[in-house]
């Protein structure tokens, strides 16, 4: 299924590139260009890293764990 129609990014593309390391919309348009025209796909590219983002384990002791922020301010 085609995410991003504009670059012709699909669904595939945007789980190769989380598979890749790729863990917000800034580094997914820097690696795809998904989302860098018109913007309807970023919701959708954005749910779909958010899936595929791995979970973070269990902080321990006195840290903090930092919200990952997957949308581009």
């Amino acid at each position: 299924m085609y995410v991003c129609v504009c670059n012709g990014v699909t669904e595939h593309d945007i789980r190769q590139a989380a598979a890749g390391g790729c863990a917000s919309m800034s580094e997914l348009t820097m690696r795809t260009g998904c989302g860098a025209c018109c913007g309807t796909c970023v919701d959708t590219a954005c749910s779909l890293l958010d899936e595929l983002r791995p979970q973070a384990p269990a902080a321990s002791g006195n840290v903090v764990p930092f919200p990952q922020v997957s949308r581009a301010a």
